[in-house]
């Protein structure tokens, strides 16, 4: 099987921490130019340091850029400063966003908004940034990285469950249209993953146990008994963009070690 993304430009949002570095550092070791995207400069130049050191194909790069998905200015400068660096972008993944869950009567105007800037809008402006281009050019790939939420929302998941449920419908929709042109549209809706975020969970526990026992109790209570690794989920973000995955296209794919009710 062809994984190779060699000649590819990626563009990778909240690529400097968790599954955004996993993937960026398998696109990356595929042999595609890849564009990071994160806030904060510190942790996104250590990232593009520790890529770049890993080795890969001749003709494949990396490179960091500070951005704040929400600032619709900021993402259009970015974008057209990725495509003078290492050309136009072939493939995006959408990755930014963070756990916002609380009983509903008690979810501000301010945060509803917040949550929909960051997990759709910054989507939907991203998407339109590089739609144009990979349309014209018959070959693109869109990967949103959701949650299983987006499918089975419960009590007090909200805002995110909605937003997410959101961005799988705006999956769906870009696949449709997407698909005569070979641009090809997907979801990765993400279960309980090892990553950064588990990592502030665990800093706000009591601390009673150390980190790969607090990870190991969570696992524990899923069907496979343990938790997802990110490296896990970059290999399948990884499939999709590449010609391996030519013939899928308007999916929501649970990665969750059989979390979710619902197929």
């Amino acid at each position: 099987m062809d994984l190779s993304l060699t000649g590819r430009t990626a563009l990778i949002t909240g690529g400097s921490l968790g599954l955004g570095r996993a993937m960026a550092e398998a696109f990356h070791g595929a042999g595609a130019r890849v564009a990071v995207l994160a806030r904060r400069e510190g942790p996104l130049g250590e990232a593009v340091d520790a890529i770049a050191a890993a080795g890969a194909p001749d003709g494949a790069a990396v490179r960091g850029y500070v951005c704040d998905v929400t600032d619709a200015a900021r993402v259009e400068a970015v974008h057209a400063q990725i495509e003078a660096d290492l050309g136009p972008v072939d493939i995006l993944v959408n990755n930014a966003g963070h756990a916002a869950a609380k009983p509903f009567e008690s979810i501000t105007d301010a945060e509803w908004q917040a949550d929909l800037d960051l997990k759709l809008f910054a989507a939907i402006r991203l998407t339109r940034a590089v739609w144009q281009g990979m349309r014209e050019r018959r070959w693109g790939r869109v990967i949103n990285l959701l949650n299983v939420y987006a499918k089975t929302p419960g009590p007090n998941t909200a805002p995110t469950s909605v937003s997410r449920a959101a961005g799988m419908a705006l999956t769906k929709v870009l696949a449709g249209e997407g698909a005569p042109d070979n641009v090809l549209v997907n979801a990765l809706l993400i279960g309980f993953i090892k990553s950064d975020q588990i990592r502030r969970q665990y800093e706000a526990s009591d601390g009673s146990v150390d980190f790969d026992t607090f990870v190991a109790r969570a696992g524990a209570r899923l069907p496979m008994g343990r938790m997802g690794e990110a490296e896990e989920v970059a290999n399948l973000a990884l499939f999709l963009a590449s010609d391996a995955g030519s013939y899928v296209t308007g999916c929501a794919i649970n990665m969750d070690g059989g979390l979710s009710k619902v197929p």
